[in-house]
């Protein structure tokens, strides 16, 4: 919405300036369009959104034209309401019914259209990007110490070795999925506990994970749908920078919530100055990538180091499972 709003004021304010005599005649002009101009961009933007439910069960064709016509009907309605209250000059700039409505149809066709190349853009990247979350995640380090901890359990706790080649299993399963899945809430903290489990038997009570959930239902945790292997990697991450490297207990904090349409999720562990974090980097990086394939603009992914303590927190849209 911010890109359609920008994309439109600045071709406004270009062919206004083209057209004025001079620049304080161009810049009245384009104040004298502004407010049939935001509105009916707003207005245009909030009938697409409104309509995009519907409009998904058409064929791509009926949705591009769609995207034309309903800025020009938008348009031309509101240079109509205006011209009878008599408020605003109705064809500021010299812009009449007849240009409204080409213009507003125009630019609708224009962004539409830039839209659908941006998507098909970057689908190239988005197959790159599961590759390398797949080499990024998958580190022999990892595979290699989890399975002498399970050799070390073999004749001493032969059913806990079994239960550990199990989660084992069940973590490779998953970390050879398409990154481009979405899993629940549940499901990935399922994940992350077969995950921890693995890495308690190697570290012992040097792991301690402390778990914080807030307005998190057991319904939002089913139906909430987030980038499979988006939590796990993080965890992943502070043990390995922030555990590994200490001979005391440390503890790695885990903070989920939802805050209205969005999801929080904060990780939290013990900061080594002295440690090599380049690996850390480029983990979060990866992670990084993969929400802005997804989500775009909407996903944030910050990291700070203070008072010893790395925290890497990310934001992005609450999305429901549909069915």
């Amino acid at each position: 919405m911010l890109r359609t709003l920008l994309t439109v004021n600045i071709t406004v304010l270009l062919a206004v300036f083209a057209q004025a005599p001079s620049v304080g005649a161009a810049v009245l002009s384009f104040i004298e369009a502004a407010m049939l101009l935001e509105i009916a961009s707003l207005s245009s933007l909030l009938v697409l959104c409104a309509a995009r439910r519907l409009l998904c069960l058409f064929a791509p064709w009926v949705q591009r034209l769609a995207c034309v016509l309903i800025p020009a009907a938008v348009t031309a309605l509101l240079i109509q309401f205006f011209a009878t209250l008599d408020l605003v000059q109705v064809d500021p700039a010299g812009l009449n019914m007849l240009q409204g409505v080409l213009t507003a149809a125009a630019l609708g066709y224009l962004l539409q259209h830039y839209f659908e190349l941006r998507t098909r853009a970057f689908s190239p990247a988005l197959a790159e990007a599961r590759l390398q979350a797949l080499q990024a995640r998958i580190r022999p380090h990892f595979l290699f110490n989890s399975l002498n901890a399970v050799l070390s359990l073999i004749r001493s706790a032969p059913r806990q070795a079994e239960a550990t080649l199990e989660d084992l299993a069940e973590l490779f399963r998953v970390l050879l999925r398409d990154a481009r899945d979405l899993t629940t809430l549940a499901e990935e903290l399922k994940l992350c506990e077969q995950y921890l489990s693995i890495e308690k038997i190697r570290l012992g009570d040097r792991l301690q994970v402390e778990w914080e959930l807030t307005n998190l239902s057991e319904e939002v945790m089913q139906t909430a749908q987030i980038p499979a292997l988006l939590l796990q990697p993080l965890l992943e991450n502070a043990v390995h920078h922030g555990v590994e490297p200490a001979r005391k207990p440390m503890l790695v904090q885990v903070h989920l919530g939802r805050w209205g349409d969005r999801l929080e999720i904060s990780i939290i562990n013990p900061h080594h100055p002295d440690r090599s974090s380049a690996g850390n980097h480029m983990a979060l990086d990866n992670i990084r990538e993969r929400l802005s394939l997804l989500y775009d603009v909407e996903a944030q992914l910050v990291t700070t180091i203070a008072r010893g303590f790395f925290e890497v927190r990310l934001r992005f849209p609450y999305v429901k499972e549909v069915g």
